[in-house]
């Protein structure tokens, strides 16, 4: 049951003033001409960078800041929301700045002429390219690329320096006063606790937030409720047993000492509930503007020489090709820099020539009023989170039946001639917590989409939303999570070869591996009630160094579901962009489908996609999702896969009466374990699905792996 958030008078005033004064993200008067933005460059630190590369040699790393400017005249920033609301520099138009970090060879004649940019991830450089933790990634300074890490999120505090942050203005009011507006958050405590930061949210604890117009939590448009799953009622906490403030338990107990930032709950915050927050809050930053920023960064390092100060460009002349890369969050910030179209440059030639949205499913909420683009999503936290409403599908003339919207997520770029070679990859998580199933199927599910030629969708079977693989990676705490979490099976090898494939399509017009992907027309893409999953039996796994009982696998049909919701009608759904008024949103009683790939009755892994080598020589069932162990709360592991061990022998399977095979059963002896895991990687290499020197990896690791005598 959702409500409508009731707003004060003055508050619904002044949005309509804002709607009739082009508060919509509406360009200026087309007449007046559009001035030339100005773009500085400043490297504030240049230094060796570890190791040396093939025929490449030794690269540096250079440290910076771009400082921008966007003319809210031209047509290609009127999509940004508030931007007319912006305040206006001495040139008339809008700055922003955007930090980076660029690593480059030392001698640029040995480049390659390809430009890789990675989106950081809530503004996080500390998963920058680093060959000494993961060698195999030196195969991209061994190719001569240029890495470049620039900021895109207006959201991250600037106090922490391992992160990369973008500056954006602040909306205001035609006299210069704050606006105001409806703004909603959950706080979803982990352990107990007094109090709670804003703004809130699964993944955003650390974001700047937007703080209240009033510290007065009894006027209009302010609650905090709490409830336990997310379809359970809502039960109010009366005002008087929560405020705006920090606290603690003993030396400042409730409520407090009074705070924007934070919010002091009486008896303290419970980690069985999830408590939703709302409130009217003040100042919204021009979060696309960080669009802009990285459409104009990318744009200079790629074709200019020289910055408007006469600064020369390090990378002048030496770039040809660009190539851009996101995952998870930054992906979903990836796709919607392609769904709004600034793969245009400002120059009207393209940005990207090839991009990657990685574990990517939907998109990001970075052009909304009060917008916030680190959300995610689950049956429990973050239901109604922004990124749900855009288009999942990618073509142009993608038709989504369930909201009656047309055009997909290369609906601008096709316009305009400037759609990159596109590749997205999923993993098993996207399907049952992220709502990932849309993209390749109608909005009812009963036909599989043909997708653009330009683009290649690639499911990597097995598996969960990141992390390393491998048996090391699983780990069992049974208070937190059913199942040991994690799965063995993993795609950091399968990226690495697919993203070498892109640049083969860009570069030299190679084409690429066939998508791979589960369908409905050969039944390996189902609803998930229809999925039959082996029985799992009788197995431990480690746990304080002491053997502890896994429970016998139950298959429950937890999903997280897509219904339509309604924020207002000054929200613009298929743009993800505009003003939501209604928070929560409205549930419109329609709902998209959501399905998920089959399983094999005999092992458990699933039929379809791009079987890694864990998937073809496995030592267990990797499942694609996990509960949580706390009582009474309905939900699934954020992110969080399974793994379930084989039973070594025959005798062992049998006796616990697991139908799964059996190491003994599947491989004989060792070296039989040797030879499959010898057998896939070779398979996949002749593929293009994984590099040769991952596949030598793998080898290595299996002779070192004694799994059976």
């Amino acid at each position: 049951m959702h409500r409508q958030l009731h707003l004060p008078l003055a508050a619904l005033a002044a949005a309509a003033m804002l709607a009739a004064c082009g508060g919509d993200g509406g360009s200026d008067n087309p007449a007046t001409p559009a001035k030339t933005p100005q773009l500085r460059l400043t490297i504030s630190a240049t230094e060796d960078f570890a190791g040396t590369y093939g025929s490449v040699g030794a690269y540096e790393k250079l440290t910076g800041v771009i400082e921008g400017e966007v003319d809210p005249a031209d047509p290609k920033n009127a999509v940004i929301q508030d931007l007319q609301l912006a305040p206006r520099n001495a040139n008339g138009l809008v700055s922003y700045s955007t930090e980076f970090v660029m690593l480059k060879p030392k001698d640029m004649s040995k480049a390659s002429g390809v430009l890789r940019y990675d989106a950081p991830n809530r503004g996080n450089i500390l998963t920058m390219l680093n060959p000494a933790a993961t060698p195999s990634d030196a195969v991209y300074l061994e190719r001569g690329y240029v890495m470049l890490y620039a900021a895109w999120q207006g959201d991250v505090p600037k106090s922490n320096p391992a992160r990369l942050t973008a500056t954006v203005p602040v909306a205001r009011n035609a006299d210069g006063s704050s606006i105001t507006g409806p703004y909603r958050s959950e706080l979803v405590p982990t352990a107990a606790t007094p109090a709670m930061s804003l703004p809130g949210g699964v993944f955003n604890g650390s974001m700047v937030p937007y703080e209240p117009a009033s510290l007065d939590n009894t006027l209009a448009g302010y609650s905090l409720t709490r409830r336990r799953n997310e379809t359970d009622p809502r039960v109010a906490i009366p005002p008087a047993d929560w405020k705006f403030a920090t606290c603690d338990a003993a030396a400042n107990p409730f409520p407090g000492t009074a705070s924007p930032t934070s919010v002091c709950l009486k008896g303290g915050f419970d980690p069985q509930y999830l408590y939703e927050l709302t409130y009217i809050a003040k100042d919204p930053k021009v979060m696309g503007v960080g669009l802009a920023a990285l459409r104009d960064a990318v744009s200079f390092f790629r074709g200019k020489a020289a910055d408007s100060a006469g600064t020369a460009n390090p990378l002048a002349g030496r770039i040809t090709h660009t190539i851009g890369q996101g995952t998870s969050q930054s992906g979903n910030a990836m796709k919607t820099f392609l769904h709004l179209g600034f793969n245009q440059a400002l120059d009207g030639s393209k940005v990207f020539d090839g991009m990657y949205a990685h574990v990517a499913a939907r998109q990001t909420n970075i052009n909304t009023r009060f917008a916030v683009p680190g959300g995610g999503g689950g049956l429990r936290t973050d239901h109604t989170a922004f990124g749900q409403t855009a288009p999942r599908g990618l073509a142009a003339d993608y038709v989504d039946d369930v909201s009656g919207r047309q055009g997909g997520v290369m609906k601008r770029c096709a316009a305009t001639a400037t759609c990159p070679k596109f590749f997205l990859g999923l993993s098993g998580t996207e399907f049952w917590q992220l709502q990932g199933s849309p993209v390749l199927t109608d909005a009812y599910g009963f036909r599989d989409l043909t997708q653009p030629d330009n683009a290649r969708i690639y499911y990597y079977a097995s598996t969960q939303h990141g992390g390393a693989g491998g048996t090391a990676s699983i780990s069992y705490a049974p208070s937190r999570n059913v199942y040991p979490a994690g799965t063995v099976v993993h795609f950091n090898d399968t990226f690495r070869a697919l993203f070498i494939a892109l640049e083969d399509w860009v570069v030299r017009g190679t084409e690429p591996p066939a998508s791979q992907v589960p369908q409905l027309a050969d039944g390996t893409l189902v609803r998930p009630e229809q999925l039959v999953f082996p029985a799992m039996k009788g197995l431990t796994w480690p746990v304080g160094g002491t053997a502890n009982a896994i429970p016998d696998f139950n298959y429950l049909a937890r999903y997280n579901g897509f219904p339509l919701f309604d924020f207002g009608p000054q929200y613009i759904p298929q743009d993800e962009s505009g003003i939501a008024t209604l928070l929560p949103p409205y549930y419109t009683g329609r709902d998209y489908a959501i399905l998920v790939p089959q399983v094999d009755a005999g092992t458990g892994l699933t039929k379809a996609g791009i079987r890694s080598v864990e998937a073809q020589a496995p030592l267990g069932t990797s499942i694609e999702f996990n509960y949580v162990a706390t009582p009474g709360i309905v939900d699934l592991s954020n992110l969080t896969g399974s793994f379930i061990p084989f039973h070594k022998t025959e005798a062992a399977r049998l006796a616990a009466g697991d139908t799964r095979p059996s190491l003994e059963a599947l491989y004989g002896t060792q070296a039989g374990y040797v030879a499959a895991v010898t057998t896939a990687a070779d398979q996949l290499v002749a593929q293009r699905l994984l590099l040769p020197r991952d596949a030598a990896l793998r080898k290595q690791q299996a002779a070192a792996t004694v799994v059976l005598p």
